[in-house]
């Protein structure tokens, strides 16, 4: 398993390639195990403890309907990408089994986090690879997104795996597998999410322009390839349903809240209790004990530095840290809310260079420190576990009551006559469509898609019911339609489709 880091310092280290042995391939083989191990482990965690049962959110019924034969497709705001569709696409394309989607999202973020945390081979040794993997897994947020059908898992495999392919196509220029991994990589980044991906890749962009020890035309070629054609899709849909590029960026920043100087990391502190958005992000701040690992990352990362120039592998380690600042950066300082699953790039990024501290701290050649060391680090771990197992616990929990919830409304909904096909507008009503069977509809904010004239025309033909609004009372074009109760939520029923 014990490999040899290689030498690594600002500027990338040359070496020409080595022909395969018997040797080698059994180290690694052996290698490989481990970075197995460690993606099988993840995979049975997310099937174990967040439990495939678990209903579908508000974000995956928009994506999921979107392939889905048997429930009509939801509005389709400017921010989001067409890259989560695609990827639920062979289960959801034909089933509506929730639990098969989560078995089916589970296994392939397993060997999605395999494949890249194999990127990064020979770039570190194995053993700081599946200490890297075990980290970047065991925090309660990539347990909870793993198996979701939600686009921040795969933008942080994808920068993860890139930034390592990065480093092996500098440090050895004849290697095609890692040119197309670069590429790979970053079109996965952009088909999930086209402005994330930009971000995370903004450091590597600099050094292949602006540092001329590090620039490589084939390299560079790849990573643009990579970008733009994972966003080509995004681009195109967005001068044919959107009103053209400029005005789908407009239409998400204002989604967003308006994108601006905004100081969010006191809302990403909050959220950190098992908040899946926080929006607004009022409320107390979780204990201490839940957020400490949260404050540990920033000195922990600037150790991890430290150590690696001291052992003269700078760039293998400043790189991924740069990156991680960069991911983290519209999340913490562009946008005015919040939510846990933003900020996966950057803990997947930063997973290395911790790993490699962690690693060191172990295996420190003073007898008398390495017994403390391995003692402190231990402990350390001990702890994160058991917060991060508390929280994803407690999240699990509330996040399965509230869909229940949606499943229940749903059933009343039949019940009261509101059979498919239907329609229901009114707040919420995107994810209770979902469970339902029907259409969604709106005639204001984000996901404003028809008129009132339109609901009413509808109506005649099948039912239609609208929700209660967040401000209480039905919306304006259904105050003379009949009020009702489907499982605790306040409905109005459209005339003339009574049972």
């Amino acid at each position: 398993m014990a490999e040899s880091p290689p030498t690594a310092t600002l500027a990338p280290t040359r070496r020409p390639p080595r022909p395969p042995d018997a040797t080698g391939r059994a180290e690694r083989a052996r290698g490989d195990s481990w970075l197995v191990v460690v993606a099988g482990v993840f995979t049975l965690a997310q099937l174990a403890l967040v439990r495939p049962g678990m209903g579908l959110g508000w974000d995956e019924t928009v994506y999921v309907s979107q392939v889905s034969s048997h429930i009509p497709a939801a509005y389709f705001s400017a921010p989001r990408a067409r890259g989560v569709p695609l990827l639920v696409a062979p289960i959801a394309s034909w089933s509506t089994s929730t639990p098969l989607l989560r078995c089916y999202l589970a296994v392939l973020s397993g060997l999605a986090l395999l494949w890249a945390l194999r990127a990064w081979r020979g770039t570190f040794p194995v053993r700081v690879l599946a200490t890297a993997g075990g980290l970047f897994a065991s925090l309660w947020v990539t347990l909870f997104y793993g198996p979701q059908a939600m686009p921040n898992y795969w933008v942080a495999v994808g920068a993860l795996a890139g930034t390592g392919y990065f480093l092996r196509a500098q440090r050895d220029r004849q290697d095609r597998v890692a040119l197309w991994g670069v590429a790979a990589s970053a079109a996965l980044m952009s088909w999930m999410r086209p402005t994330d991906a930009v971000w995370a890749a903004l450091p590597l962009l600099v050094l292949l322009v602006g540092v001329r020890r590090w620039r490589q035309l084939r390299l560079l070629a790849a990573l643009l390839a990579g970008l733009a054609g994972g966003a080509a899709e995004w681009v195109i849909e967005a001068y044919v349903s959107y009103g053209g590029l400029a005005q789908r960026l407009s239409d998400a920043s204002a989604i967003q809240g308006g994108l601006g100087w905004h100081i969010a990391i006191t809302d990403q502190v909050r959220s950190l209790g098992g908040r899946a958005l926080c929006r607004p992000c009022t409320g107390a701040t979780p204990s201490p004990a839940t957020t400490l690992w949260w404050y540990a990352l920033p000195p922990l990362a600037a150790l991890a530095l430290w150590v690696a120039v001291r052992a003269r592998r700078t760039a293998a380690t400043l790189v991924p840290l740069a990156c991680a600042a960069t991911a983290a950066v519209p999340y913490l300082f562009l946008i005015g809310y919040a939510a846990p699953r933003f900020l996966l790039p950057a803990y997947a990024l930063l997973a290395i260079p911790l790993a490699d501290l962690l690693v060191h701290l172990v295996t420190l050649p003073n007898r008398t420190w390495r017994p403390v060391a391995v003692t402190l680090v231990a402990l350390g771990l001990a702890g994160h576990l058991a917060v991060q197992y508390a929280v994803l616990e407690h999240t699990v929990q509330r996040t399965t009551a509230s869909r229940e919830g949606w499943t229940r409304a749903a059933a009343a909904l039949h019940r009261l006559g509101v059979t498919p096909p239907c329609l229901l507008t009114g707040a919420d009503s995107q994810p209770l469509a979902y469970y339902a069977g029907c259409a969604s509809a709106a005639t204001s904010g984000h996901n404003a898609n028809t008129t009132a004239a339109a609901i009413r025309h509808t109506a005649r033909r099948i039912p239609v019911a609208a929700l209660e609004t967040a401000r209480g009372g039905p919306p304006s074009y259904a105050r003379s339609w009949t009020p009702d109760r489907a499982a605790g939520v306040r409905v109005y029923l459209a005339p003339q489709q009574r049972p």
